[in-house]
């Protein structure tokens, strides 16, 4: 018995090693020398502290930022150890109730602004923690940003396209804003 069992031991003792230790080894170093600050968790830094990721988003609700997407990670959102989306399905009475106060409340925020609104403003993402808006959503919240801090629109209107990041090799995903990066270059700016 013990002739059958011992070959099977040292074979999971084996590839738990290399599996479990040594490969993991080899891609974590690799990572480290090839994408350092990807490996690191995208860190976004402001006055020599750490501000937050790059790809996690975070809660901004003062009128002199842009605000995120809503998140449904977590009781409150923008929980990072709650990462997930609500999950309900489209005729959900209780999505129906928060896209409704969602809505009310960006109207709200942004009182100049009629038209339509953007779905990334009113829905949460998959992992409800998307650092990114649209374009047309931060082109929205423009005109209250610039207002709070008392500068021109068309100076906050720059800093928008200038943070606008392109669709990858230009046709894979969509463009996108990110957020944390954007109100961290407005607190940067001189002129406020």
């Amino acid at each position: 018995m013990w002739s059958l069992l011992a070959p099977a031991f040292r074979i999971t003792l084996v590839l738990t090693v290399l599996t479990g230790l040594v490969y993991p080894a080899i891609v974590t170093g690799l990572a480290q020398v090839v994408f350092p600050a990807q490996a690191h968790g995208s860190l976004v830094f402001a006055g020599g502290r750490v501000a937050g990721s790059a790809l996690i988003g975070q809660n901004f609700t003062r009128p002199e930022y842009f605000h995120p997407r809503p998140s449904a990670a977590g009781s409150s959102g923008y929980d990072a150890t709650a990462s997930s989306g609500s999950n309900y399905g489209p005729t959900s009475q209780k999505l129906m109730d928060r896209v409704k106060a969602s809505i009310a409340q960006y109207r709200q925020e942004n009182p100049d602004y009629s038209g339509p609104i953007p779905a990334d403003a009113v829905t949460a993402s998959a992992s409800g923690l998307d650092p990114h808006i649209s374009p047309a959503n931060a082109e929205i919240q423009v005109a209250r940003v610039a207002r709070a801090r008392h500068v021109d629109p068309a100076e906050v209107r720059a800093l928008v396209k200038q943070y606008t990041e392109r669709p990858w090799l230009g046709f894979i995903g969509e463009p996108r804003v990110n957020v944390l990066q954007l109100n961290l270059a407005l607190d940067r700016n001189p002129k406020q």
